[in-house]
């Protein structure tokens, strides 16, 4: 290792760096013999080379190098002891990797210049085993031998000159754990350190080798302290496109990537061919760093010299892209990765793998009946689990460790949930953490008998990266009161970050729970207690988490009782800001479904209101419990026909698949869709059009149907239709909202019809090219904007000249009745022979198609939209032409005189508002508009929205707001600005706040043409220099791939919450910088307004395209325009803002809007 040369971790900060390519493929070109290889018995080896053809590999890292590599790698893939000893030369393994660095890091010193050093990365790649894998022969090695198979590998290359290690091409994220700690023994031993990159191979599907996503891999690597994580080999850049962007996304610290020329193809000649040439690599790499951000790009398999030199030419120096990523914490499986922060609150932590909490687990760790553990543990994850807690301990046995390393091994592979590790044996815990293919939460430490499980267990959280329920108990013993809880947190955060490097992130307090069942004095606040303590840990330990064993509060009660107490008091805990609760999940009751009376039961004794609490709790559950226990289900006496069809009506998923087995024996999986499921479809749509259903029961109702109709699927033959016909659909050029078109498609789809889903802002020739080739029933259009509407009608006149006959049907906020009738007229006064039929919504697109595609009532549709055309044709010709307004500016003198004092701006131009904190916009929005709007309330009657929002929708709301906080769904970002303005012509003439007297731009906007004749520009001066303001908001394009993931996922009424609360959010951010403006602006007793391009007072929506030139709005807060002049992404608004004290809306037909 060469001194005196800045690090490769500093040097990153400052540039992209380029690696190398390809050194097997490379070497597979000189076609070497047996004896290159130093004889028939080294055949193959291409790493002793490095012995036997020395200038050869020099040869290859130099010229590298001259095609603009920053850094080359060893030719030392396969040199860990387990691969030298394949040739019974394992005992040269540190000899080999010592000449590999060697000649690397001469290479590299003869290309290093001041400022531009050349980097050796030292190669450690597979053993060859499968540690995580429960196969007999790759899987069959302890992990210290794996540790310790490659100890000799880290210290040559260490001693040879390395730079970094570089752990490559990994298929196991356990034995990536094993080298890393082979590595960290030799930091101990040596006391230096070098930087560790680690690369996993992932295939196309995104996993390893054994199931291990992206995501899983992430959060394992970082937390046993890799420096660079990243992917290599086995694909080639497309194919890792998502994984990239998901780790440019999610991780913190720098991302490599080194994929291979393609994906080979075997042409027969003996050779791979890698398909990818150096263009077409470099594009893509090119496109990874610049846009992703990416600092590390290189080569694998099937790479060349001339793949690195276009690589280097194309990125070579660059400043890394910023990525600014907060960390997150989470666990992870051997399959993925959970967040310790869930949405809804909190993280569930399932109890029944547990022995001690278990009868029947017990019995079967007893008789080691594994097959059957392993169907609770899957249970317990599909009734609602986001991890395991897992304990083994038995009196019965002696062997915990070997019980618990078996069972942990196996539920790696048997369920993708994250493992608690609950065991009091030290031993036990270090074994599970040794063999767990993830990132671990251990149960539990605390401070007790001299800090001796301290101790022992937080050296092994440090070490293997994993997390820690810390329990309030010190030397004192259980903390009860809320302030001893606090100070013993506090004292265990401080000693785990200043003794063992353990940050609070990593820690999981539980602030402990006592029985109420007792009565004790002593307890009687306990749970109040309890919930103080989680608030203030969670306002005054930045990071650090909290946890609770929830059932301990109801410890002695009847398990009705248990339920009821134990989901309220979750309740209060989780708004408190508790992150995990362990509980069973099928055990606890949604809090709006607890009968009020047992929740005030339930809160009177949680928070010991009155003396008698205990006793009028149990009294009334003692009351209730045989009534109870005897109701039977509403179903009961139902037919399976009508069961099934009550589950989709009342949005039940429970209970679907025995019911669906049923109906099965008595229909065809066709028969069950079409004679049971679509009639219960039609329904909810029949009581949502007399406003007994709001539409995101509706979407409720939906995914019922998604989900049975998903598993009726798996009976079908492939030559099985249900389908009721074709529709292609999407948003039209221009406009960018689609949430009626999501609601249309979701409609469509749930009952019967396949919809090809075109998205947003679709030209009219994919919409005629997607029909044509699926032979499509119909053509659905939407539109929100007058502009974007004209697109409509011109989608029809193109039907028609390339002779198709399809329907089309149209619908959005921008047309009604008569424009679609006036749609259906072509150029030479024909009418489209196919109709085209407007839907004020979903359902009533619903009805359009059911008859489009039934010839006979196609017809009689068509007849009746033709025969309205010309009654409406013949009306408005019999009516003659309307009389024309004059709207101009012109057409009168001003209305309003100019105001008296001009305010003068905190500064001229335009400034960009970061870090903008969404707790202060949440309480401005507009929760009326919102409520009835947005999530669909209105349509039905005062009495059931006032429920609907008291039950449903206020404490939706709570959530959603706290997981936006949580989740960052939202990256608001706003820019506003002052400029210098006055009247001329009838026009605000906007100038540059640099030089006054250069004119940026105007706006002309229309007048009243009756009533107090008014016009936006009378709110600003014609004969002095005035001041105009301008912002723009936005919450991000986060929301809008939510919801798009969350449809794609069945997830509708989800999606439409959150479509609507970002609309509204970003509403609330318009009014919360409007606040601000007119704060700055001193505006004062309610003076001052803004408004939107889009509205009457300014209704051209091309005034955005000023406002966004005005305020640089692209680049400061990414917002973008379309051709129509719509803001992308959708959820954002733009405003001019007027100080005139008498500004107001109105409309243009002289009404002022309220």
């Amino acid at each position: 290792m060469t001194t005196g040369r800045p690090s490769l971790l500093e040097v990153l900060k400052q540039r992209v760096l380029v690696w190398d390519g390809a050194m097997g493929t490379t070497l597979q070109r000189y076609k070497f013999k047996a004896a290159d290889f130093g004889g028939q018995s080294m055949e193959g080896c291409n790493d002793w080379l490095c012995q036997t053809k020395p200038d050869v590999i020099s040869e290859i890292h130099e010229k590298y190098l001259e095609a603009g590599a920053d850094g080359v790698e060893t030719n030392t893939f396969g040199s860990s002891w387990f691969k030298m000893d394949e040739y019974k030369v394992g005992e040269r393994t540190y000899d080999q990797n010592v000449t590999a660095a060697k000649l690397a890091r001469a290479a590299c010193d003869r290309f290093s210049r001041p400022g531009a050093p050349k980097f050796v990365a030292g190669s450690i790649g597979p053993s060859g085993f499968l540690p995580s894998s429960e196969d007999p022969s790759l899987g069959n090695i302890a992990f210290d031998r794996i540790v310790e198979g490659f100890i000799a590998q880290v210290r040559g290359l260490a001693d040879g000159g390395a730079d970094a290690f570089l752990i490559e091409t990994s298929q196991d994220i356990l034995e990536v754990k094993a080298q890393i700690f082979a590595i960290r023994k030799w930091q101990k031993e040596s006391g230096k350190r070098l930087p560790i990159m680690a690369q996993v191979t992932l295939d196309r599907t995104g996993r390893m080798l054994l199931g291990t996503d992206i995501g899983a891999s992430l959060t394992t690597l970082q937390c046993l302290g890799a420096d660079i994580i990243g992917l290599n080999c086995s694909t080639g850049p497309e194919e890792m496109r998502d994984s990239v962007a998901y780790l440019c996304e999610k991780s913190p610290i720098p991302i490599s990537i080194m994929p291979n020329a393609g994906i080979p193809a075997n042409e027969g000649t003996g050779d791979a061919v890698y398909p990818l040439g150096p263009k077409e690599f470099a594009d893509a790499m090119e496109e990874f760093v610049k846009s992703r951000g990416v600092s590390i790009a290189g080569g694998c398999c099937g790479t060349t010299y001339e793949h690195i030199r276009l690589l280097a030419e194309r990125v070579k120096g660059l400043k890394p892209v910023a990525r600014t990523v907060p960390y997150e914490p989470a666990i992870s499986s051997m399959m993925k990765s959970v967040p310790l922060h869930q949405y809804p609150k909190p993280m569930l932590v399932g109890e029944r793998v547990n022995a001690q909490g278990s009868r029947k687990l017990k019995e079967l760790l007893i008789k080691d009946d594994w097959a059957s553990i392993i169907q609770i543990a899957r249970a317990q994850v599909e009734g609602g689990s986001h991890a395991l807690d897992v304990c083994v301990a038995l009196n019965e046995r002696d062997d915990e460790k070997h019980q618990m390393t078996t069972l942990l091994r196996k539920l790696a592979h048997a369920v993708d949930a994250p493992i608690v590790i609950d065991s009091t044996e030290y031993d036990v815990i270090n074994e599970a953490m040794k063999i767990y293919p993830g990132r671990v939460i251990v149960n539990s430490v605390n401070l007790e008998k001299g800090h001796e499980r301290w101790n022992r267990v937080m050296p092994m959280v440090k070490d293997y990266g994993a997390a820690a329920i810390a329990m309030t108990i010190d030397e004192q013993g259980m903390a009860i009161t809320h302030e001893r809880k606090f100070d013993v947190a506090r004292r265990m955060c401080d000693m785990a970050r200043d003794d063992f490097g353990v940050p609070p992130e990593a820690l999981i307090f539980d602030c402990l729970t006592f029985t109420l069942a007792t009565g004790s004095p002593e307890y009687v606040n306990s749970a109040i207690a309890t919930i103080e303590a989680i608030k203030r840990i969670k306002d005054k330990l930045p990071g650090a988490l909290t946890g609770l064993g929830v059932s301990n509060v109801s410890f002695g009660l009847s398990p009705q009782a248990r339920a009821v107490l134990n989901s309220v008091f979750l309740t209060h805990c989780v708004h408190a800001g508790l992150d995990i609760a362990l509980v069973h999940p099928n055990e606890i009751l949604p809090y709006p479904s607890i009968p009020e009376n047992e929740r005030e039961f339930a809160e009177n004794l949680v928070f010991n209101r009155y003396p008698d609490a205990l006793a009028k709790f149990i009294e009334h559950f003692e009351k209730t419990k045989s009534k109870k226990k005897t109701a039977p289900k509403p179903t009961h006496a139902l037919t399976v026909e009508e069961q099934l069809h009550f589950n989709i009506l009342n949005r039940i998923h429970e209970d679907l698949e025995p019911l669906l087995d049923q109906a099965l024996k008595k229909y065809s999986p066709v028969g069950v869709i079409n004679e049971v499921l679509l009639g219960a479809m039609k329904e909810v749509g029949d009581r949502m059009a007399t406003g007994e259903l709001i539409l995101p029961f509706v979407l409720q109702s939906a995914e019922v149907m998604k989900k049975s109709v998903a598993y009726l699927e798996k009976f079908m033959d492939k030559t099985d239709t249900y389908s009721k016909g074709t529709i292609v659909l999407g948003t039209v050029y221009g406009d960018v909202h689609d949430i009626g078109k999501n609601l249309v498609k979701t409609i469509l789809t749930n009952n019967g019809y396949t919809v090809h889903d075109l998205g947003k802002q679709v030209p009219v020739q994919n919409f005629i090219a997607k029909a044509r080739e699926t032979n499509a029933n119909a053509i659905g259009l939407s539109a929100l904007l007058v502009s974007t509407s004209k697109q409509m009608p011109y989608c029809v006149q193109e039907l028609d000249k390339h002779g198709l006959k399809i329907p089309v049907i149209i619908g959005g906020a921008a047309i009604n009745s008569r424009f679609g009738k006036k749609a259906c007229v072509l150029e030479d006064g024909r009418f489209y022979g196919s109709g085209v039929f407007y839907c004020t919504d979903a359902f009533t697109g619903l009805d359009a198609m059911n008859d489009l595609v039934v010839p006979a009532k196609n017809k009689e549709r068509v007849e009746k939209n033709h025969k309205e055309v010309r009654t409406l044709l013949d009306l408005e010709a019999g009516r003659g032409p309307a009389p024309e307004l004059n709207t101009a500016a012109s057409s009168a003198p001003r209305a309003v005189k100019p105001a008296q004092h001009i305010p003068v701006p905190p500064f001229w131009g335009n400034q960009t508002v970061a870090n903008i904190d969404l707790r202060e916009v949440f309480p401005l929005i507009d929760k009326k508009s919102l409520f009835r709007l947005s999530w669909g309330g209105h349509g039905k009657s005062a009495k059931d929205v006032v429920h609907i929002i008291k039950e449903e929708f206020e404490p939706l709301l709570v959530k959603m707001e706290a997981e936006a906080l949580q989740e960052k769904w939202f990256q608001p970002r706003a820019v506003y600005g002052f400029f210098p303005c006055q009247v001329r012509d009838s026009q605000l003439v906007v100038f540059d706040p640099e030089d006054p007297k250069k004119e940026r731009t105007r706006f002309d906007w229309p007048r009243q043409p009756d009533g107090e004749r008014l016009c936006l520009v009378d709110y600003w001066d014609p004969d002095r220099l005035d001041v105009v303001g301008f912002q723009c908001v936005t919450v991000g394009a986060r929301a809008t791939e939510l919801c798009d993931a969350l449809n794609a996922k069945g997830e509708y009424s989800k999606s439409y919450y959150l479509h609507g609360l970002a609309v509204e959010t970003a509403e609330a951010m318009a009014e919360w910088l409007h606040r601000r403006f007119k704060a700055e602006f001193g505006m004062q007793h309610g003076g001052g307004k803004r408004y939107s391009p889009g509205y009457p007072a300014c209704p051209d929506l091309g005034d955005n395209e000023k406002i966004f030139g005005l305020l640089t709005a692209e680049k400061a807060i990414g917002c973008s325009l379309t051709s129509a002049f719509q803001i992308v992404p959708e959820q954002s608004t733009c405003a001019i803002v007027a100080h005139h004290p008498e500004a107001k809306y109105y409309n243009i037909k002289g009404l002022v809007l309220k």
